[in-house]
């Protein structure tokens, strides 16, 4: 029988079903809601089969164009995801600490978080880094900080992630020079830095600069890196953030893939192929609830991507075609009423990364809803990646979902509205255009309300927050205190590194900084030169303030 026939043959035996099974099921017993979608709004019925998977042009496999079905043939049957948990207080003593008892703990890669004041580019001294110091994350006001936040950790052995952005490239200049110092190879060190400067302007709202020079910064480090640190993420495009502040599966992937079109383009102009940089891209996504569109999700990103960065730009080395991405468990979904249902929520968001195909996790600890986790939380946490990964037998297989009729269809229906979506800001005049209209920050405020109003009216289910309530007090446990001595001693260190360097040469480099930034020249190697001086990073962000300016959202 030909397919044609057999389709013909299968249509016949479904409307059979429908007019049977399904009629006398549903005469008996009604659905539940009269209509079932994805969290995006995609429609979906009640059953998937041959009909609705139509078989891909050629066979699709993983490692192979256009990587759907994963970056690599062998995926975790040849190296397992890295898990890679998030951590970062106080000093940075205090969070040299907490590494190392993760590292003990069977953590495979460093996540370093950082507070408030370095984040957005001022010294722990500034009036405005007041109760801010170590709060959120770790203080780092120069290099020596960085080199004690590394102590005693073997960074060619260790890969690191900081999950930084308007300050990035001066923490990553700082990461560059410790490696130096220690004598490391350069070309073995990896680890990545966030450095997606336009997701803040539309989503997580950290930012310094307007918004082109800051795109600017961004395609200095990548250009730099490229040459130096081979191994090296110089940007890792942040689809999760956009999801935190509200956006849908389809918004966030459309979204990063716009952004990174455009950091793609910066680069391009300043004469660097494709295939130089391309392979160091990397992307972070969020892992929320929708169980099957997320892993979905993560294939259909994967493809588009590919087909972008072959079609539209012409890579053609394979490396410059596979997206890798770290994954984090849904921030947004983690809850203060009954916060032990958080170690759930989290567990089944892992399952949906792994079975996408992560290259990295980070699992959230079930007590983010109150404070930073605690290390006994944090290792909760990681003991959930460790479950999956030694328990499950999740690696045996390279996309086990694939060929299932429902995801391959719903693969599909994510990449059409993604790649509409992307066609909407390419009409917009890109995603630098769209962003400073605010188009995009729309789009993600409208979806966040029609969330936010789903689950007031009860449609949208929060276990133990709008269904399956609990009256009275909730468990006790500990959770993580800040040290009230941590801003004493942070200011003590900077006031002494700034009393034993040459503050002359300081001076001198802050000016030739400002010099270079009215230029068109590479911010990388007066950064360089400025943080192996003992520049503070508010320092350096002051000097370019001088030049560019402040950003102010309209």
């Amino acid at each position: 029988m030909d397919a044609t026939a057999t389709s013909t043959a299968w249509a016949r035996q479904l409307r059979l079903w429908e007019d049977e099974e399904l009629a006398g099921a549903l005469a008996r017993s009604p659905e539940r809601r009269a209509v079932f979608e994805t969290e995006s709004g995609i429609p979906l019925k009640r059953v998937y089969t041959p009909l609705d998977a139509p078989a891909p042009d050629a066979l699709e496999l993983p490692g192979r164009y256009p990587y759907t079905r994963g970056p690599y043939p062998t995926l975790y049957r040849g190296r397992l995801w890295t898990m890679r948990m998030f951590a970062g207080f106080g000093t940075a003593e205090d969070t040299n600490r907490r590494f190392k008892a993760l590292v003990a703990a069977g953590q495979t890669g460093l996540s370093t978080a950082f507070d408030m004041p370095t984040l957005m580019g001022y010294d722990s001294d500034h009036p405005l880094a007041e109760g801010e110091v170590g709060v959120e994350g770790v203080a780092i006001d120069t290099l020596a900080d960085l080199e004690l936040l590394f102590g005693g950790l073997d960074l060619e052995r260790l890969s690191v992630s900081m999950t930084i952005n308007p300050t990035a490239w001066i923490v990553y200049a700082m990461y560059v020079v410790l490696c130096r110092k220690r004598g490391y190879d350069l070309t073995r060190v990896s680890g990545t830095i966030q450095a997606d400067i336009l997701k803040e302007y539309q989503a997580q709202k950290e930012w310094i600069y307007p918004i082109r020079p800051s795109v600017r910064l961004v395609r200095d480090t990548i250009a730099w890196s490229a040459s130096h640190t081979p191994r090296f993420n110089p940007i890792s495009l942040s689809g999760y953030h956009i999801s935190e502040a509200g956006a849908n599966a389809v918004q966030e992937a459309a979204f990063v893939l716009a952004n990174t079109i455009t950091y793609i383009e910066e680069v391009l102009k300043v004469g660097l192929p494709i295939d130089a940089f391309a392979p160091r891209l990397s992307f972070f996504f969020t892992a929320q609830s929708d169980f099957f569109e997320e892993i979905a999700k993560y294939r259909a990103l994967r493809r588009i991507y590919a087909q972008v960065l072959r079609d539209r730009f012409g890579a053609r080395n394979p490396e410059s075609l596979r997206l890798r991405f770290h994954a984090q468990t849904a921030a947004i979904t983690l809850t203060r009423a009954q916060p032990y249902l958080n170690l759930v929520r989290t567990g089944y968001q892992a399952l949906a990364a792994v079975l996408g195909g992560a290259q990295s996790l980070h699992t959230n600890s079930f007590d983010e809803s109150y404070a930073l986790p605690t290390e006994e939380a944090a290792r909760l946490a990681l003991r959930t990646q460790q479950i999956l990964a030694e328990e499950t037998n999740i690696d045996a297989v390279v996309d086990p979902l694939g060929g299932s009729y429902y995801v391959e269809w719903l693969t599909d229906a994510l990449a059409g509205r993604i790649l509409s979506l992307m066609a909407e800001i390419d009409a917009r005049g890109g995603m630098i255009a769209a962003t400073e209209s605010g188009w995009v920050q729309a789009q993600i405020a409208d979806t966040a309300y029609t969330v936010l109003q789903r689950k007031a009216r009860g449609e949208k289910i929060s276990v133990g927050v709008n269904k399956y309530v609990e009256q009275g007090p909730g468990p006790a446990f500990g959770v993580h205190a800040s040290d009230p001595a941590v801003a004493a001693r942070q200011l003590m260190r900077l006031e002494a590194v700034k009393a034993g360097r040459d503050s002359v040469r300081v001076q001198t480099l802050l000016s030739e900084l400002k010099h270079q930034a009215a230029t068109d020249a590479n911010l990388m190697p007066i950064t360089l030169d400025l943080v192996s001086a003992y520049a503070t990073l508010g320092e350096i962000v002051a000097a370019l303030k001088d030049v560019w300016g402040v950003y102010r959202e309209s």
